[in-house]
């Protein structure tokens, strides 16, 4: 097996961790292999990232003494916290035929002590090729969310995630907004500079965009030049201002520098009423967009 675990030094929040049973003695050189083994079969049974992790510290808990975990994956923003975080440590790279896993990191309120380490180590073993068919997983399921041009939420996810909003708004009586966006003249961008150029307006809008939202906001591209918006617990006047910031930000925009290519947007907003739909949240919602359009476009309305 090419795999490769190094520990590291270092001094996570929150799921409380239990042990099944006492907590014992590290694991000895003549159990390893079978506990391994038996591990290994227990953690190949879900591919979820945080399921995974539950299952390994629930099993882990039972030989070696700790009060929290964390696991990190940086390039896929993965960031996971079990149990309790406190003063002591130790952190482990994990890696299995020179790929790169993340990081896997173990908390107490006193040193772990060399024993439990190496016991760490061999258990961490059994750990690695389900938490690589976990991490494929995740990859693939997060890329059929994405638009790979612009790298946000794509249409598929969109009717879902609105869905959900629509109903839990509904349920507590608090605002949901949406903003559709449009490109002003995209097709003469594409016809006058070229699709190359037309893909760099359409990831310069999604960024902008996205680096101007909140974070509990959510951005989709709709399709083609557009994107749409879903502002939860925010009202018309929430939303219009933030439809303002957006489109000044994007007049502001200068995506090809040799390029004179002058970028614009044109937005419609709407709230959700009592008897909404999703059918007739985005009738309203396109309306806004088409009179904005039609009063001269670099405008936001609403509807």
């Amino acid at each position: 097996m090419n795999s490769q675990i190094q520990s590291m030094t270092g001094s996570l929040s929150s799921v409380a961790i239990h042990p099944a049973q006492p907590r014992g003695k590290a694991v000895s050189t003549r159990q390893t292999a079978s506990k391994v083994l038996a591990l290994t079969g227990i953690l190949q049974t879900t591919l979820e990232i945080n399921e995974l992790m539950a299952l390994f510290a629930k099993e882990l808990v039972r030989f070696v003494d700790f009060d929290g975990l964390g696991y990190s994956f940086d390039s896929l923003n993965i960031q996971l916290c079990l149990g309790d975080q406190h003063k002591h440590s130790c952190e482990y790279r994990l890696i299995v035929s020179g790929e790169e896993l993340g990081n896997l990191k173990l908390y107490r309120h006193h040193r772990f002590a060399g024993d439990e380490m190496e016991t760490t180590e061999n258990l961490l073993a059994a750990l690695l090729y389900p938490l690589r068919n976990a991490l494929l997983y995740h990859r693939a399921v997060q890329s059929s969310m994405i638009d790979p041009l612009t790298g946000v939420k794509n249409r598929s996810t969109m009717e879902d995630a609105l869905a959900r909003e629509i109903e839990l708004s509904k349920r507590q009586g608090s605002c949901l907004s949406v903003i559709l966006l449009d490109i002003d003249h995209f097709k003469s961008i594409n016809d006058r500079f070229g699709h190359l150029y037309g893909d760099q307006a359409l990831r310069a809008v999604a960024q902008c965009t996205a680096e101007t939202i909140r974070e509990s906001d959510v951005l989709f591209r709709y399709g083609g030049e557009e994107f749409l918006i879903m502002l939860s617990g925010t009202d018309q006047p929430g939303s219009t201002r933030l439809a303002e910031r957006i489109r000044s930000r994007i007049q502001q925009l200068q995506p090809h520098p040799d390029k004179e290519m002058q970028l614009t947007v044109s937005l419609g907003l709407t709230l959700l009423q009592p008897d909404d739909d999703i059918a007739s949240l985005f009738e309203r919602v396109d309306a806004a967009l088409y009179q904005a359009k039609h009063q001269g476009r670099n405008r936001v309305v609403a509807g």
